[in-house]
């Protein structure tokens, strides 16, 4: 009777060893960073700036921080790095003028790509359609956006 008690301690304590070495691999497992395969769809990049250099993107993010009313857009650190607080500036910023780039999130997805490719029709670029793709075309009307005024009096 004590062997089988003390059988059955060890064996619950064995058990919960292995349940928690098992919960440490999981929880290591799940916190490494994901990994994109070849060919995958989306990912929510923490930067984001549609072919533009760095220069090009402290352009835009100038743009949006002085536009008016001048303080409602902030774009963060005007790095050129166009992240989640530049998205949301610009989300802003295309709803405020109804170009409708939807949730005022800091994702770059099909409505945000929409209101871009709206504002930048309107203002006299060739986007290629208003199709909510980042296609060469929007990339190229947004980088020669990026460009002007050429002395770079936005920043």
């Amino acid at each position: 009777m004590a062997s089988r008690m003390l059988t059955r301690a060890l064996l619950t304590t064995f058990t919960a060893a292995a349940l928690s070495l098992g919960t440490v691999a999981g929880a290591t497992a799940a916190v490494a960073a994901p990994t994109q395969q070849p060919g995958s769809s989306t990912t929510i990049q923490a930067v984001n700036n549609l072919g533009l250099s760095i220069s090009e993107g402290k352009s835009v993010q100038c743009y949006v921080r002085d536009a008016a009313p001048r303080g409602r857009y902030n774009p963060g650190a005007i790095d050129g790095q166009l992240g989640t607080s530049s998205w949301k500036a610009w989300q802003l910023f295309l709803n405020d003028r109804d170009y409708n780039a939807g949730a005022v999130d800091g994702a770059v997805g099909p409505n945000t790509i929409r209101g871009l490719q709206r504002f930048l029709v309107d203002i006299g670029y060739d986007t290629g359609g208003i199709d909510g793709v980042a296609g060469t075309k929007t990339k190229a009307a947004w980088k020669a956006f990026s460009r002007l005024p050429n002395d770079g009096s936005w920043c």
